[in-house]
């Protein structure tokens, strides 16, 4: 299907509906069948569309990492969202305006200043917040000590203007460890220490009703452990490379590849390699590099060559990227005349699709995603919670 789409410029994201539609519901039977609600992650792909898709296909509301990704969430029709990070000092009179629009607005706080703050400006607005406990889940990143959760949901249940909800604990650390009994046992640590905070919690009668957490990386295990109330996963949406390379954490991923970058061909002057406009402006590059899925021969590789541009390395030709000197290698295959032109290299005009290595910092490079039916019609979704703070 990839390669029957022409697309009507590049670089472009390409989402095939009927890969996507199907991890949603593979994602939401699964939360189902374990009586966990699923508030999916908007960070992966910042579409309100989206967003919509997956509540309407079951989710209890969305996840935002900011109050501008969780204003954008709200005006394209969520009208649940939880902003997952403690946000800065002037957020607070933003989400309670927010909540003013009727939405069901939250907010994860790890300190008692936060706390104050958000709940004077909840009483301001006259409307009431739910306030989430974030506990630090070993990253040292947000979230306060676990000996402090009990203190800090007493001080945000006796805030006027706030609603006491629950807790939050993401391991994000976890999601993407290789070594999956690493990946198991670490898990196992954080639910252990989100365990303990329930019991003390409940103790102090201030059971949470929310325990909100878990990744795409950690899903199975996180829904199995009867500690979360709610899944955050996220990238389980569209995958990448970087989720296949480090293995699902039970056998097989039960999700397919549902995101592409279209990128054509420039350049084809080279018998090593054909120039595509796919750079760094157009692939995030924190996370492995982008695989190529279609359009080029077998085994070629993508690699950055600078803002705008990418090379598509033949099979042929990888040998020259381990010499040092790839330009001076590729002077010497260009001037060897009993070397050949690869017969199976893509060739100017044409199209290569490309995995993005990451998914969520390469979505925030465009302006929307281009969903393609299986009859080749296609939508354009706005990647409309992009550079909002």
């Amino acid at each position: 299907m990839i390669a029957a789409f022409t697309p009507p410029q590049t670089p472009l994201l390409m989402v095939p509906r009927a890969a996507l539609e199907r991890n949603l519901m593979t994602m939401q039977g699964l939360c189902r069948a374990s009586n966990v609600r699923l508030r999916a992650h908007g960070k992966t792909h910042k579409c309100s569309t989206l967003g919509r898709l997956q509540v309407e296909r079951g989710a209890v509301g969305l996840c935002a990492q900011s109050v501008g990704e969780a204003e954008a969430f709200v005006r394209g029709g969520v009208l649940d969202v939880l902003v997952t990070a403690p946000h800065p000092t002037w957020g607070s009179a933003r989400l309670a305006e927010l909540a003013r629009t009727g939405a069901t607005v939250g907010a994860t706080v790890d300190d008692e200043i936060q706390i104050e703050r958000l709940g004077a400006a909840a009483r301001a607005a006259g409307v009431t917040l739910n306030c989430v406990i974030d506990i630090d889940p070993g990253t040292h990143r947000t979230g306060c000590h676990p000996s402090r959760a009990v203190e800090l949901a007493r001080q945000a249940a006796a805030t006027e203007g706030l609603s006491y909800a629950g807790i939050q604990s993401y391991a994000g650390h976890l999601q993407h460890i290789a070594d999956l009994a690493g990946r198991r046992a670490g898990d196992d640590l954080v639910l252990g220490m989100v365990a303990g905070v329930i019991a003390d919690l409940t103790a102090a009668n201030l059971a949470p009703a929310v325990v909100t957490g878990g990744g795409t990386g950690t899903h199975s295990h996180d829904l199995k452990s009867g500690v979360f109330t709610e899944l955050q996963a996220g990238s389980y949406a569209f995958m990448d490379v970087e989720y296949e390379a480090c293995g699902a954490p039970e056998g097989d991923w039960p999700f397919e590849r549902a995101l592409f970058i279209a990128a054509s061909v420039i350049s084809a002057v080279h018998k090593s390699h054909v120039v595509v406009d796919v750079g760094f402006k157009a692939n995030s590059v924190d996370g492995p590099p982008a695989r190529i899925a279609a359009g080029a021969a077998p085994g070629s590789l993508w690699r950055p060559m600078g803002d705008e541009h990418g090379m598509i390395l033949h099979p042929s030709a990888i040998p020259l990227l381990k010499g040092g000197d790839f330009i001076g290698a590729v002077d010497a295959l260009d001037a060897d005349p009993a070397a050949p032109w690869p017969a199976d290299a893509p060739k100017a005009g044409d199209t290569v699709w490309l995995q993005p290595g990451h998914v969520d910092p390469t979505i925030n490079l465009y302006d929307a995603l281009h969903v393609v039916a299986e009859d080749g019609s296609w939508e354009r979704w706005a990647v409309d919670a992009r550079r909002v703070s």
